[in-house]
């Protein structure tokens, strides 16, 4: 992960909260039309609308099943089984055997040096197919900050998968935005949407195994989004506007937000992350929280360095 430096901005306090007033969606032979209207953080009404086509929501990843260690070991065994039909009987006996945890990988043979080699590459099996059950289902392992080893979705996968689906989306609102603004500006307006769009609890990471977590697509589809899945929403549209700038996940234990390494103002929260300065912001709702600024319960996290980061590519 490297090294994490700190500068301390303000937090951001405050009891507004974002407020969807309308929202629609309407399919068309072309693809589905999205339609909002909310209050942004100046209360002031805001509406836009976009268009994704069947083609772009087809081409995102929408998966979004939890993770079943039973389903995932059932994958493996059958990988095993598969590899230990082609061991020559007459060099070794192979047994797999599943159990409640795990799977026992069995080789006997009169031939100790031969019995490793299989075993080893049976081993190897073992890990190729668990990696490719996860890749398949869009999962990736993950270690918490209090070193307990997980399985969660695959969300910068997630993020980068859904860049060019969601090319239309970001694009409407970069066209909201006055010609002469900077970036800020699409930053304020965007996340002001996503902030209004109703706010679903985040299971905790580690038990939910990705339970709750929806795609982008699915968030737009559902409008309805845990921490994780707005801020997977978030890294993609904003993708789209700004594609070479370095951007970041951060994970807290319960929580997550996003940096963009933007030149920072002077009241900005900013991590510095591998020797990038970024700039913070989040997504989740439903409290109207500016670019550049975090919670008060965000801020003793970060202060106190409970966090991890992800590079979003």
């Amino acid at each position: 992960m490297g090294l994490y430096w700190l500068s301390v901005g303000l937090f951001f306090s405050t009891t507004a909260g974002a407020e969807q007033l309308k929202f629609k969606k309407a399919q068309s032979e072309s693809g589905v039309l999205f339609s909002y209207e909310w209050l942004d953080m100046d209360s002031t009404r805001q509406s836009i609308s976009f268009e994704l086509p069947h083609t772009a929501i087809k081409a995102a990843p929408t998966q979004q099943a939890n993770y079943r260690p039973k389903i995932a070991q059932r994958y493996v065994t059958v990988a095993l089984m598969e590899a230990a039909k082609k061991v020559n009987p007459k060099e070794a006996r192979v047994k797999i055997i599943p159990k409640r945890d795990s799977i026992d990988i069995q080789v006997k043979g009169a031939n100790e040096d031969k019995v490793e080699a299989i075993l080893s590459d049976l081993k190897a099996v073992q890990q190729e197919a668990y990696n490719a059950y996860l890749d398949e289902h869009y999962f990736t392992r993950f270690t918490t900050l209090f070193n307990q080893k997980a399985i969660k979705p695959d969300h910068t996968r997630y993020a980068t998968e859904s860049v060019k689906p969601l090319v239309a989306a970001s694009q409407a609102f970069y066209e909201k935005v006055n010609a002469q603004s900077d970036s800020r500006a699409y930053f304020s307006l965007i996340l002001s949407w996503l902030q209004s769009i109703p706010y679903d609890t985040l299971e905790d990471r580690v038990v939910s195994n990705g339970s709750g977590y929806a795609p982008p697509i699915n968030v737009l589809m559902q409008n309805v989004g845990d921490c994780d899945s707005k801020a997977v929403l978030a890294s993609s549209m904003v993708r789209a506007f700004l594609p070479s700038t370095k951007m970041i996940m951060v994970f807290l234990p319960n929580h997550a937000l996003l940096g963009i390494a933007l030149p920072p103002m002077v009241d900005d929260r900013t991590i510095v992350h591998d020797g990038e300065t970024y700039v913070l912001y989040d997504p989740t709702g439903p409290a109207l929280i500016p670019f550049g600024q975090v919670s008060e319960d965000t801020e003793r996290y970060i202060v106190t360095g409970r966090y991890q980061v992800e590079a979003v590519d």
